[in-house]
């Protein structure tokens, strides 16, 4: 059935704050100090059980403030305090429904609302990020300027990414070799306009490895900027097409590169109400399950992998790219310290609480600078831009790729 024609679609994305849900925290305290804002803070109200005791609040009656506004805006949604928890609560769950319930009943600041209203017009949207590539190498010099007229628009110049010439992918990747698979591949909004390199290195790699790579058009933004930050209709919308551009594709299988795509998109049918009709995975996850076949060529470099909060957290992939970087000769993978906390990029966090992820971005480019790597791997371009910046910053420059980008390198013998 059509996602726009199934009544079903709009009921879960669309729920009240789940009652129930909130019932299951026993307030025990185990994901404190998994929590960066209770990291970065202390205060029980910046902490998951704190956020949900707000809630309850809100269900019992409370009309939602400015203040609890505030503690929920806060929270980045990193999801490793479900990672922590003992009782198993849907605290994704409900910080999603929660922050739909803020954006229908809470009342901004204008200065806020303006500034959101460019975010959300903007980053879902592939066509207008391709208007700003030209004008990218001005967005450092314009940062502090921007800064002053508002600190979001600050650390949205100050982010910007080097990027390089656009990369069109074919329809159609065929698989060198035996075909063993075919998938559709996701091409993302800021992947596919800011990191062309990484949908690129994903196609090849895919096809390395035996797997037809069909590239739908049509399929823009996947919601999950949207859905993050409560903005369901516009999620709706972008996920709809989405679904319908992989449906007519005919795939089965759909590989995603971008952790909070993927997470999002493997929610499809829970957020909706509606199974989308194929199966989502991460390109770490599917390689491991598909098993290598293309020859490694040694790759000398030491390497610290970054566990995206949505990949690890959400997705519970965490061994899987370890496995495939361990593949390669020659290469040495190094732990970063404090993995587990996120880095503060969060989607759109970095750009809506710019100190909070700045404090928390300068923490997570230290630990990756004690590693003394060469290279920092990570799954998710939002997590790229926030650490890169972060090492800027603290004079630490580090070459960034992502985990696609290396294995491409290696398979074809070619240096990152």
């Amino acid at each position: 059935m059509d996602p726009e024609l199934d009544p079903k679609i709009d009921a879960k994305i669309d729920a009240k704050i789940d009652p129930v849900l909130i019932g299951d925290c026993v307030h025990c305290g185990f994901c404190l100090p998994t929590c960066p804002t209770y990291a970065l803070w202390g205060e029980e109200m910046d902490s998951p059980r704190g956020r949900i005791h707000l809630m309850k609040q809100h269900v019992e009656g409370t009309p939602v403030t400015p203040e609890m506004a505030g503690h929920f805006d806060a929270c980045l949604g990193c999801m490793a305090c479900v990672t922590a928890c003992p009782s198993g609560v849907r605290y994704d769950r409900l910080i999603e429904q929660t922050r739909a319930e803020v954006e229908r009943t809470h009342v901004r600041e204008p200065r806020e609302r303006a500034v959101r209203e460019i975010v959300f017009s903007l980053f879902p949207y592939p066509r207008r990020l391709r208007l700003l590539r030209p004008t990218m190498w001005l967005a450092g010099r314009m940062a502090p300027f921007l800064t002053r007229v508002h600190p979001s628009l600050g650390a949205m110049a100050a982010l910007a990414p080097r990027v390089e010439h656009r990369q069109r992918l074919p329809r159609l990747v065929r698989a060198r070799g035996r075909r063993r698979a075919v998938v559709g591949m996701l091409t993302g909004c800021v992947q596919g306009e800011f990191f062309p390199q990484v949908n690129a290195a994903t196609a090849r790699v895919l096809a390395l490895e035996g797997c037809d790579v069909l590239v739908p058009a049509g399929q823009g933004c996947c919601g999950a900027l949207s859905v993050h930050a409560g903005r369901t209709g516009q999620a709706r919308r972008l996920a709809r097409r989405t679904i319908s551009a992989f449906r007519r594709a005919g795939v089965d299988t759909v590989v995603v590169n971008a952790a909070g795509c993927g997470s999002t998109m493997k929610e499809y049918g829970e957020l909706f109400g509606a199974d989308p009709g194929f199966r989502v995975t991460d390109l770490s996850e599917f390689l491991a399950e598909l098993g290598p076949v293309a020859r490694r060529h040694p790759l000398p470099l030491t390497v610290a992998y970054h566990d995206a909060c949505h990949l690890a957290h959400a997705q519970g992939v965490r061994a899987q790219p370890r496995e495939l970087l361990r593949g390669i000769p020659g290469l040495e993978l190094r732990e970063i310290p404090e993995s587990a906390i996120c880095c503060g990029s969060a989607g759109t966090y970095n750009i809506l609480q710019p100190q909070a992820a700045r404090d928390l971005g300068d923490r997570k480019a230290e630990a990756v600078g004690s590693t003394g790597a060469e290279l920092l791997v990570s799954a998710n371009p939002g997590c790229t831009m926030q650490i890169a910046s972060a090492m800027r910053r603290a004079g630490k420059e580090i070459r960034v790729a992502h985990t696609a980008e290396v294995l491409d390198a290696s398979l074809r013998g070619v240096s990152l």
